[in-house]
């Protein structure tokens, strides 16, 4: 998803290129150089505010295959095998 940044100048002339790029992905809208504002589609929105998501949903998505997860391995008191007797 590619991320466009536009200035608030900008995006105050011509809104509706500003619509088109969300369209594709988050457009980020400066103040000054600095990020001020993200617009969004409506849909892309209300995924990201649709609530916590569990561990199990994450690891079913198909591209959960290509996410690189090294956990660092645990040393000390609680590195210990657990038992399942």
């Amino acid at each position: 998803m590619p991320i466009a940044i536009i200035s608030a100048r900008r995006f105050n002339q011509d809104t509706s290129a500003a619509k088109k790029l969300a369209s594709a992905g988050p457009v980020f809208i400066t103040d000054r150089g600095r990020p001020a504002h993200v617009l969004l589609t409506i849909e892309e929105f209300r995924r990201l505010s649709e609530g916590p998501v569990n561990i199990v949903d994450l690891l079913a998505m198909p591209a959960a295959a290509e996410i690189a997860f090294e956990p660092p391995r645990l040393t000390g008191a609680f590195a210990r095998p657990a038992d399942l007797s």
